[in-house]
């Protein structure tokens, strides 16, 4: 079964002589200090507007998504409904209220209604991805700096996890003590079994994160491999190039052989939601031919019904699909498309 269900990277950043290098000059037998501070170096250089002491890292972002859940000022979280799910499986974890903003029938979320709930609900910090999970919608500059003056003007804290923004165009957006950027590195830089994530903000609000950082959050291996990355940038914006093409094609895909029949979301990530009637039928036939989609639960996912997600493939992969969506798009009464 071809793996399209869990936003990974279906291909791996480093060959196996690359890993094997890696891992015989790693001192995993000494505490990774060095290593620590390397990585952060090397990040804060890859995005060439930061310096190290904005960063704070930990074991994949659901660890920094539990930390802020502990750490940011009494009261309630607020998020989107749907966004990720673990923002509210970490609340319930660690007794946070969380309260949800619920979206359009086109699963939208106007700006109006946002800071009207931000208003009424005052939230100690409102986390939301973006671009969105599960959309695809990248949320303008105008957008997330307006939620950001929305949060200052009642003391509380905006954190946009932003997981699939390397398949976006990051925010042009100045970063503030009350805003906080969350990032991952198992989308588009294929580290999701090492588990890897970071934390960007200003200086001071980072050092108050970092009150509650492990001594040592991550593998000596880890921040090896992810050095690795973030040290060689010509490969890894190759390699990461190689991926949004993926993506492209993907929504190339769908939109000639699926949209006739469904909605298909237009996505700034390594993702495509489809919705309606014969979403769930297209899911279900590209199941048998060995590709496993998203689907959602109609009864605790909502308003996921009818909604079925893709994530990319690998090129020799994406050309099986686009047969499969093809066959199962002229069965359905449209061939004009080749």
């Amino acid at each position: 079964m071809i793996r399209m269900n869990k936003n990974e990277s279906p291909i791996k950043p480093l060959d196996d002589t690359q890993l094997a290098q890696i891992i015989t000059s790693s001192n995993f037998h000494h505490y990774p200090d060095e290593e620590h501070d390397r990585f952060r170096r090397a990040y804060a250089a890859y995005y060439q507007n930061l310096n190290m002491n904005q960063i704070c890292c930990g074991n994949g972002s659901d660890e920094l998504i539990q930390k802020l859940m502990f750490h940011m000022p009494e009261g309630p979280c607020l998020t989107f409904n749907p966004d990720f799910f673990m923002y509210q499986d970490y609340a319930n974890q660690t007794d946070r209220e969380i309260y949800f903003i619920e979206a359009t029938e086109d699963l939208t979320f106007p700006l109006e209604k946002v800071q009207a709930e931000i208003e009424r609900i005052q939230p100690s910090f409102f986390i939301f991805s973006n671009p969105h999970n599960p959309t695809g919608h990248r949320f303008d500059e105008s957008y997330v700096e307006a939620l950001a003056d929305t949060m200052k003007k009642i003391n509380g804290y905006l954190v946009v996890d932003e997981a699939y923004i390397d398949f976006s165009t990051p925010l042009d957006i100045p970063l503030q003590d009350h805003v906080i950027v969350m990032r991952t590195l198992s989308k588009a830089f294929a580290l999701a079994g090492l588990r890897l994530g970071v934390l960007i903000s200003t200086e001071k609000t980072i050092a108050m994160m970092r009150e509650i950082e492990h001594p040592y959050p991550l593998t000596s291996l880890t921040l090896a491999v992810a050095t690795q990355i973030f040290e060689n940038q010509d490969d890894t914006k190759a390699f990461v190039e190689h991926q949004r093409a993926l993506s492209q094609r993907l929504r190339d895909i769908l939109n000639t052989y699926a949209k006739p029949h469904m909605t298909v979301f237009p996505s700034d990530t390594n993702f495509v939601l489809t919705r309606g009637e014969k979403a769930e039928d297209l899911g279900h036939y590209l199941e048998e031919k060995g590709f496993h989609a998203r689907f959602y639960d109609p009864k605790t996912e909502y308003p996921m019904s009818e909604s079925v997600r893709y994530s990319i493939a690998t090129d020799e992969e994406l050309d099986a699909f686009e047969a499969a969506v093809k066959e199962w798009s002229e069965r359905h009464g449209v061939s004009n498309q080749s």
